[in-house]
């Protein structure tokens, strides 16, 4: 069986300096999901010490039941004397925000209030993306931003065929042809997630994000304008070219198995050692279960045998 090419375009490896030397004193600064508790079970597991800065509004009950501290998003300057008297050296942003931030308790935090000149300098202007603006704003008072590849590598998408379905030669076609979209979508800083179907690519995903997506694939199907037989189509997700995997990085996890099985996917391929798939050991059952094939392309291979 003849395997398409998978190889994923070349790209700045965004880690490059992140992660140079040892982790040091560690903080994890957690927003909303259950990721904050896995890597914070994962770093326990390894016998790590860590702290956690619960985002106040944002975090879900296990993390702040975890948390040392849970502060607001106006209170930067509280947050720069914890993680000082901590002796915090490294830093952590995990998990998701959803809500607007609510700057009224800058009136009370007066290490914020005299940073404010500095913060606005930081954000304001630019093309630079919001999350390259914050890595600055701990960057400039001596911490240094880690992504989970520096701390809980185990938690991210390894190579080859990760469940127990593999892919058949069609999808090998849509895979590849997938992968080729999310490279042109990557050079366009659009998107991160492709999907291809029966040899042609049906969708591409913008500012709505992969789960919308994946919920529009499902409508196109059902209207008939995707037409297939039986289970087929390849949902790929991989990180644009110098996207910043330290607070940035693709994922994927039960949502988006459920969501790829509702639009009929025959499977979902990520980048190897470039994606995170949260909630690992479910995700993986659930692809399992539904016959959903999960794959971890890695750019060193160019066919499915070499997984």
């Amino acid at each position: 069986m003849t395997g398409a090419s998978v190889r994923l375009g070349s790209k700045t490896d965004a880690m490059a300096g992140a992660g140079e030397g040892q982790i040091r004193s560690l903080a994890l600064v957690a927003g909303n999901g259950s990721l904050p508790g896995q890597i914070a079970d994962a770093l326990t597991g390894s016998g790590r010490t860590f702290r956690v800065v619960a985002i106040k509004g944002e975090a879900d009950e296990r993390t702040r039941a975890l948390a040392d501290t849970e502060l607001g998003w106006g209170e930067i300057g509280r947050l720069y004397e914890f993680l000082n008297k901590t002796g915090a050296q490294d830093v952590l942003l995990i998990g998701g925000v959803s809500k607007r931030p609510d700057f009224t308790s800058i009136l009370g935090d007066f290490g914020t209030l005299k940073r404010l000149p500095t913060i606005i300098r930081a954000l304001a202007g630019g093309d630079d993306s919001l999350l390259t603006k914050v890595i600055r704003l701990f960057e400039v008072e001596g911490f240094r931003i880690v992504g989970i590849k520096d701390v809980a590598p185990q938690l991210l998408a390894s190579s080859g065929v990760l469940g127990k379905v593999r892919p058949k030669d069609a999808d090998w076609r849509d895979l590849q042809l997938a992968l080729q979209a999310t490279e042109k979508l990557g050079e366009l800083d659009i998107g991160q997630a492709a999907v291809a179907v029966g040899g042609r690519v049906v969708a591409l995903e913008g500012a709505e994000g992969t789960d919308a997506m994946l919920a529009r694939c499902a409508e196109l199907k059902r209207i008939g304008r995707v037409r297939a037989k039986g289970r087929s189509g390849v949902l790929v997700k991989t990180a644009k070219p110098d996207q910043d995997l330290r607070v940035d990085l693709p994922t994927v996890g039960p949502q988006t198995i459920k969501l790829a099985v509702d639009a009929g996917l025959a499977g979902i391929a990520v980048e190897a050692h470039g994606a995170l798939i949260a909630e690992k050991d479910e995700t993986l059952a659930m692809a399992d279960k539904s016959g959903l094939f999960v794959i971890g392309i890695d750019r060193a291979r160019d066919t499915e045998d070499a997984f």
